[in-house]
């Protein structure tokens, strides 16, 4: 399939809002800004908003293709040394010029280059079509679980179904306070969540919301992780972390915690005697401890990176 000749001519890094020399990860989270905004789940009856949303997923499958980008960046080049040269040309052969282009309207590569180049991202982006963007199916799927969760936290945290095909997941609510005009999201960014939470267990997703400051949906890979974190994580001292589940446990996990709250009902006076209580009392504490001095260091890490950036 031959590419669009409206994608050859666009800004692809203006489309997404983010620098020509940004990080495919900056890529990443420019796409999902963006199409959130006019995704076909969100605006079912609006096809300029479906047309939108097509053309952010063609231009992230060629920003974060490394040979797809390369022969993009070398055309955006060469139609940036034409309009230099076009401009540098008298008034007299600048109108000649410009008149040509009028009648040529198709015609919008001026130089054996441009041709050249242009040729080139044309076989990359059909090269992606045959092959498949591994990097846009796992943004839009994201996307799309972003968009599920925003829709259960409307409707209080339950699902939107009640069918067979509906199943509860390890995946919890985190929350805390955020001003709406701070990009650090108060420092709880992808990258510090996941060093607080990972000690639970593994991460397998986590999404910020681009909505609502200080929110995030944290999804484990077992409920005995995602327990644990519900029970102990409180994220930075001077911030707290409240951490919930997104949809309820399932009944075993919530059973098992009803019989763990009857057996340690009162851990600061437990029988004497009782040395099992006992033991149980220290390891909390101790645990509660460690969890302390790993967030302080965090604290610390962070702060050290923002002198190291600053100075």
């Amino acid at each position: 399939m031959a590419a669009s000749k409206d994608l050859l001519q666009m800004d692809l890094y203006a489309l997404l809002g983010v620098r020509a020399d940004a990080a495919v990860k900056d890529i990443k989270k420019g796409y999902r800004q963006k199409a959130l905004t006019c995704h076909p789940d969100k605006n079912p009856d609006n096809p300029q908003a479906a047309d939108r949303f097509h053309q952010l997923s063609q231009a992230l499958e060629v920003l974060t293709d490394g040979a797809a980008r390369a022969a993009y960046d070398k055309l955006r080049k060469a139609k940036e040394a034409a309009v230099k040269r076009t401009q540098k040309l008298d008034d007299k052969r600048k109108k000649v010029k410009l008149d040509l282009e009028a009648r040529e309207r198709d015609a919008y590569v001026t130089t054996e280059e441009e041709i050249h180049v242009t040729r080139t991202l044309e076989q990359e982006i059909i090269r992606l079509r045959e092959e498949g963007s591994r990097q846009l199916e796992e943004q839009q799927r994201l996307i799309r679980e972003q968009i599920k969760a925003e829709m259960n936290q409307k409707l209080g945290g339950k699902s939107g179904g009640s069918g067979a095909g509906d199943e509860v997941s390890a995946k919890l609510k985190l929350k805390w306070k955020c001003k709406k005009d701070d990009e650090t999201r108060a420092g709880y960014s992808e990258e510090v969540l996941r060093s607080l939470l990972q000690k639970y267990g593994k991460v397998l997703n986590i999404l910020i919301s681009s909505k609502k400051k200080g929110s995030a949906i944290v999804e484990f890979d077992t409920f005995k992780a995602a327990d644990l974190a519900v029970k102990n994580e409180a994220g930075f001292l001077n911030n707290p972390l409240k951490v919930s589940w997104l949809d309820p446990p399932p009944p075993s996990l919530m059973q098992e915690n009803a019989k763990v709250t009857s057996n340690f009902s009162s851990h600061s006076a437990p029988p004497q005697g009782s040395v099992r209580s006992e033991r149980d009392f220290e390891s909390l504490v101790m645990m509660k401890m460690r969890q302390a001095a790993e967030r302080q260091k965090l604290i610390e890490q962070l702060q050290q990176e923002d002198e190291d950036s600053n100075s």
